[in-house]
Order: structure tokens, then sequence, then C-alpha cells
């Protein structure tokens, strides 16, 4: 493995902007913790519990925000937003592996597929008939494009995900290696006892800039077309059923579900196992706490939480619906109170 580059500080700023406090020649090759850094890398501070950290770390450098400034004699790179910053320059220290522009031998190419020539296919690809593969994208190992399917530009699939047939990826989206998208929506119809498979025609669509975690799933639409717009970042693990719509720079936290039908805004936050239920629809800008289930549309910004233990469905719907009058009985109660003791002074 060759040594990585090391870059002053004066050429990272010159990049990804901020301002030097300190030496800017100083050099620095790879980002880390404050806690675990080696000379030659370079940390960051964007929790201040953590500035006790600063004392101690073996950091070349540190990336800062304005209020931390004074926190550490260290050269450092003062920002707006260490967290984003330390991001970008993470991409650019980490580069991405070079395209290595070929078709394997043993990948099976469809007819009538276009497969760019910059593209990278490799061992045991599966390329379904008119199938489109863009320009600098790389298929990897055990991938499996269904017929018609589409995928962009500087996509990257990693090994085993499977697109079916009629889908849409877009550009410079990142799938991890079990990712399916395109299968079936869960649709059946009970007919005499017995469950009737729903034909699931329509398509599952991935917008540009979208990456979505090792074995998530997104199903086709039942008639109408699944959607994943543009900028959402998906877990590992995530269920997104038929029809669903998810808004643009959305994320979505492992393990959660979404059921059908439902809409998503853009600029959503949704924790790790959060459940929504089909049929709902959530206003831009929301954010969902880990293990919360959404059972009704929610119409206005803001955070939401809630758990409760299971129990009979009509007692539990009961109870749920005294909860969302707490506030309201507690005030009551207080009012009585003051009315009781007030009785009871006059005697």
């Amino acid at each position: 493995m060759k040594n990585p580059t090391a870059y002053p500080l004066k050429e990272v700023v010159t990049r990804f902007g901020g301002r030097i406090e300190g030496d800017a020649a100083t050099l620095v090759n790879q980002v880390a913790t404050l806690e675990n850094a080696t000379a030659g890398q370079i940390a960051f501070l964007t929790n201040s519990k953590y500035r006790k950290q600063l004392e101690t770390t073996h950091a070349s450098a540190v990336i800062v925000a304005e209020s931390d400034i004074d926190a550490t004699h260290l050269p450092r790179i003062v920002c707006t937003n260490p967290y984003s910053y330390f991001a970008k320059l993470s991409a650019f220290l980490n580069p991405l592996p070079e395209v290595k522009a070929r078709i394997h031998p043993s990948a099976v190419i469809g007819a009538d597929a276009k497969v760019s020539p910059t593209a990278q296919i490799d061992e045991f690809v599966s390329i379904g008939e008119g199938a489109i593969i863009g320009s600098g994208s790389v298929i990897m190992a055990g991938c499996s494009i269904g017929a018609n399917t589409s995928v962009g530009d500087n996509t990257r699939l990693y090994p085993r995900v499977v697109v079916y047939h009629n889908c849409v990826v877009g550009n410079n989206v990142i799938l991890h290696s079990g990712v399916v998208i395109g299968a079936d929506g869960f649709g059946i119809a009970m007919d005499e006892g017995a469950w009737l498979k729903i034909p699931q025609i329509g398509r599952a669509i991935i917008g540009n800039n979208v990456e979505i975690g090792a074995n998530t799933t997104i199903d086709r639409g039942a008639l109408d077309d699944t959607v994943i717009e543009d900028g959402v970042k998906l877990d590992n693990l995530i269920q997104i059923a038929h029809n669903v719509h998810i808004g643009a720079h959305t994320a979505i936290a492992g393990c959660a579900g979404i059921a059908g039908s439902t809409t998503v805004g853009r600029y959503c936050r949704i924790g790790g196992s959060a459940g929504i239920v089909g049929h709902v629809n959530i206003a831009d800008g929301v954010e969902i706490s880990p293990f919360t289930m959404v059972s009704k549309s929610i119409r206005e910004k803001g955070t939401y939480s809630g758990m409760n233990p299971f129990s009979e469905k009509e007692k539990w719907m009961k109870n749920m619906a005294h909860m969302r009058h707490l506030d309201e009985m507690a005030s009551r109660i207080k009012n009585l109170e003051k009315e009781l003791e007030a009785l009871i002074r006059r005697g």
C-alpha cells in the first residue's frame, strides 16, 4: 500500500475554504478522531463535550468552528461547519477506486443492451435486454440488472445488487451489497379463502446522488411508480414498500419500514426502527425519533416521538386517543383541584 499524499493546510483551504490559524505549511494526509489521531492526521471538533481531548490529541491539525478557535494552539482550520468540512476533506483524501473501463469475460450482456465503453462491468454480472449502463459506472461482481432498466452515469453498484426490469437508477448513485430495487410489492387480495397475487406493474425510480445501504429493499409500484428523489440517503436494512414517494434529501436510519402508498417530504429525518403505516403523508422537514410508530399523517414540520407497549387493538386505540388529550386533561384536573380547595376553604 502506497503512502498517502500529504497536503499543506494552505492547499486544503484553497480547495475547501475556511481560514487557517497557525502554521499554514502543516502537512496532513488523513482524517481521524481527536482521540485516535496521529502525526500527519487532521481531526475535527463538533461537540463541546470533546474539547478536553484537544489537550491530549496527537493530531497535526484540527478543524474547528469560530467558537472553538481559542480551545487549542494546534494549527487549525476555522470554518462554519466543521463536520461537513471534515466530510469533504475525507472524501478528497480517500477517493473511490478508479473506474477500470472493461467488460469481464464472464459477464452476460443481453441483446440491445447499451453499456458505455467507460463503464466497468465485473465478474458474473448479468445485464438484461435493452438495459442501459451509463458512463463511468461500476457494476461489481454478481450484480443483476433487469431488462430495459437504466443505470445512470458515475453510479456504483457493489457486489450482488439486484435491480429488476424497467427500473431507473440515476447518476452518482451508490447501491451497497444486497440492495434490491424493484421487487414486487406486497400486493395480495383474498378470494374464497386463498390469497391472489396482484401484479405489480409500476417501476422503482431512484434519483441522482442517492445512497442506499446494504440489504435495503425498495419495491416497485403496484400501478404507479415508487419514487426516491434526488439526494436521499438510506441506511442498511430498510424496507420501502410499493408506491412510496420519498422527497429529496431525506435521510432514513437502519431498520426503518415504510408501508405502501405513503409520501415522505423533503429534508425529513427518520430514526432507526421507526415505522410508518401506509397511505399517510409526512410534511417536509419532519424528524421522527427512533422506534416511533407513525399511524397518521403529519402535516406540520417538527420532531415527533412515541413508543408504547402493545395491547389488544381496541384498548390500545382508546388509550392512544386519551393520550392525545393528556395536556388538556391535566389542565382540567388542576382547575378542578383549585375549585375543590376553594370549596373546602369556604367550608
